[in-house]
């Protein structure tokens, strides 16, 4: 998750900490499920629209941390029915389902149709039933629907056991409902509402069965709304609400579209790529009251992860600013104001992960509100800066700014554990993550022996991190006339820079180390981490060629993307979580740092292999992660079992990949969008960008290969907006 993520035990299990290893049958590869989300509910459904939430599945209904449904199950005639097909709608919307009949029976296999159309809107699950008779007799029809809810925590269903649970509560039943309730320690009462239209002819605790007669070519249809929460509010009958719901489920993606700048190209694989990538995004995008959020990923991190929706936020900057500004409202909202050791949280601190299940509540986690990510709060900076850069929106800065200020105060104070000068860090709860960089899992930093590093860690990539913190917050001062804090912050990057350029370049690796352990003994290992230098400009230009050099060489590069460590270092292992995979977001932000320091071809390579991955991946979706196996002709990369799919940042990875290899810039001072040395990727002759906004103006562009070079026309242009190319 986060690639990251929250905490990554699920994804390793040779992690020491606090969060237990998934047992392999719940692979998520095996099962492909269906995904569907809306707000602060998702659904992880097979691929015929059902859930198992038994021997390990991790399907089911979930809301806030909690699986409400974890048993759907549709027969047909009493037989489970065969699956002709199902498929998510482009926008990520709606999931369809089409079965029929076995041959169980006397009637023929292959004679009855039935087509379930689902989604989520507002904490339901939606579905139509549309059974029809293609059989040249009249049929009488049976469905059964099985149902059942475990109330199990999101930490539950991952595999962690508690010595203690709640009160289940018999089931409330009407003629066309069925309730189930469930008492937690945290004395909350949680419901799963399943409404029925029209009423079926049979219902009870945990089944609503259905008796149809059907005329040869008749068709007929029922409904099934299933509300989830603490509180169920009253609803119109479930067909009333199933389109009712899709209204507005249509407009909000309307909405989504009509915000953000577009991309076409001349390769139709591609352009599916970045379709389903934008979709991705627009379902993880969950509203807060300060704007647009993207949830990190489902199934395990569909919730606010600081590190994750920074860096989403920064990569979908150049399309659709509004989702930074969101997320920057609500990490200042969620900004830590004391001290609390339990929680990892200190003064000035930005969020990791914030959890609302069960175990969270009565602290059996410690995700409630929890603070264990080092680099979230230099992002938060990163980010204002950017954003600032993208829009020229001071009055945010103005908002922001208090913030801001006492992120800068916890990086020079709490942040530097010993006054070194480098920001490290250790957890204060033994509950916590024990590795607090995005390579969170308990194996991830070590020397070059392989031993693990003991801390306080200062990682690599963090002290890019607090050098570009101090570059945007001097940007930022600047543009509000606080000219002598702009040239205070201005002198501590420049001082970090010589000193992390001492401490961390290794002339015989060709590389940054990737740590100093508590000791300040460097790790001397290759990793990606050191790309980040790159993407953050801490790394003087006289090491880029070197860097790149290395990172771009066989151990590093496996065709399909960097790798998280290179081959022959200890703890290589490409099926690892974070010890030899490859991370498409990784790549993008390693891509960024490529094209800042001039890199553009480099940067086309990482895109070229990214999308060579996507073509053979289901939906042409990039996964959280994959295995970092060498790229082979005539296949496609290896899967990480576990890899969350959608992921935010691994979304919009092929997005920030296409603007770093054209160089993509803006300038809303002058009201002018920037093309610096662009490239095309090989498979790539043209790419045309619509929408693109500075201020009020809008702009339509289009860049195609010229012999070798890349050319540059204005389409369209709405308002004072101008566009500029440089090579």
């Amino acid at each position: 998750m986060l690639q990251e993520v929250g905490d990554n035990a699920l994804q390793n299990p040779s992690k020491p900490s606090a969060e237990p290893a998934p047992a392999a049958r719940t692979s998520l590869q095996e099962r492909r499920p269906r995904t569907l989300k809306h707000g602060d509910s998702f659904g992880l459904f097979d691929r015929a629209g059902d859930l198992d939430g038994l021997s390990g599945s991790p399907e089911g209904l979930f809301h806030l941390d909690t699986r409400y449904l974890s048993r759907l199950r549709v027969k047909l005639n009493g037989s489970t029915p065969v699956l002709l097909g199902s498929a998510l709608s482009a926008d990520n919307t709606t999931l369809t389902c089409d079965l029929t009949n076995t041959d169980a029976t006397s009637l023929a296999r292959g004679q009855l149709h039935l087509r379930r159309s689902k989604f989520i809107w507002n904490a339901a699950c939606h579905e139509r039933f549309a059974i029809r008779n293609f059989s040249d007799a009249p049929q009488k029809v049976r469905i059964d629907i099985a149902f059942g809810a475990d109330f199990a925590d999101l930490f539950e269903v991952r595999g962690r056991s508690r010595p203690a649970r709640g009160a289940t509560h018999p089931s409330q039943l009407t003629p066309d409902s069925v309730t189930l309730s469930y008492t937690g320690l945290d004395a909350a009462t949680r419901h799963t509402a399943l409404r029925f239209a029209p009423a079926p002819e049979k219902i009870g605790a945990h089944e609503a069965v259905y008796l149809r007669s059907l005329a040869p070519g008749e068709q007929q249809v029922f409904f099934l709304s299933i509300g989830v929460g603490e509180k169920i509010e009253a609803s119109p009958p479930a067909d009333r609400a199933f389109h009712t719901a899709l209204r507005d489920t249509r407009r909000r993606e309307r909405h989504a579209r009509g915000r953000a700048a577009t991309i076409e190209t001349s390769h139709e694989v591609f352009n599916d790529a970045l379709r389903r990538a934008t979709a991705d995004l627009n379902m993880l995008l969950t509203d807060k009251k300060g704007g647009p959020y993207p949830y990190a990923g489902i199934p395990w991190f569909s919730t606010a992860f600081g590190r994750d929706a920074l860096i989403t936020a920064w990569q979908a900057l150049w399309f659709d600013p509004s989702i930074a500004l969101g997320v920057l409202n609500f990490l200042a909202e969620t900004q830590a104001d004391h001290e609390d050791a339990s929680n990892d949280a200190e003064p000035g601190k930005i969020l990791h992960e914030m959890r609302d299940g069960e175990m969270a509540r009565l602290k059996e986690v410690p995700y409630g509100r929890y603070y264990g990510s080092v680099d979230s709060t230099p992002l938060f900076v990163m980010l204002a800066g950017a954003y600032l850069d993208r829009t020229g929106d001071v009055t945010a800065m103005r908002r922001l700014w208090p913030h801001i200020e006492a992120a800068l105060g916890w990086i020079e104070h709490s942040g530097d554990r010993d006054g070194d000068g480098f920001v490290e860090y250790q957890r204060r709860t033994p509950q916590g993550l024990v590795n607090q960089g995005w390579k969170d899992s308990g194996d991830s930093i070590f020397h070059a022996d392989g031993a693990l590093a003991e801390g306080p860690i200062a990682l690599v990539e963090m002290q890019a991190y607090v050098y570009a913190a101090w570059v945007a917050a001097s940007r930022i001062a600047r543009a509000m006339d606080e000219h002598a804090n702009a040239d205070s912050y201005q002198q501590r990057a420049d001082a970090l820079r010589e000193r992390f350029d001492a401490a961390f370049w290794d002339e015989e690796l060709g590389t940054y180390v990737l740590a100093l352990d508590g000791q300040k003994q460097p790790c001397r290992v290759r990793t990606s981490n050191a790309g980040h230098a790159l993407f953050a400009g801490i790394a003087k230009p006289e090491r880029a060629r070197r860097l790149i050099g290395t990172l771009m060489n066989a151990a590093s590069f496996s065709g399909w993307g960097i790798r998280t460590l290179a081959v022959g270092e200890a703890r290589y292992n490409p099926m690892s979580y974070h010890n030899g995979s490859v991370w498409p977001h990784d790549n993008a932000m390693i891509a960024e740092g490529f094209a800042r320091y001039g890199f553009e071809a480099e940067a086309a390579r990482l895109l070229e292999g990214l999308f060579a991955a996507a073509e053979h991946l289901e939906l042409h979706r990039l996964p959280e992660l994959f295995c970092g196996f060498p790229r082979r002709n005539g296949g496609g990369p290896t899967p990480y079992p576990v890899a969350c799919a959608p992921q935010a940042w691994a979304a919009v990875a092929p997005l920030s990949l296409l603007a770093s290899c054209l160089g993509l810039g803006f300038e809303p001072e002058l009201g002018r969008v920037r093309f610096q040395r662009p490239v095309l990727p090989n498979f790539l002759e043209r790419v045309v960008l619509r929408n693109l906004r500075v201020q009020d103006a809008q702009l339509d562009v289009g860049l195609g290969r010229v012999q070798s070079q890349v050319g540059m026309a204005v389409l369209e242009r709405r308002g004072d907006i101008h566009a500029m190319m440089t090579s």
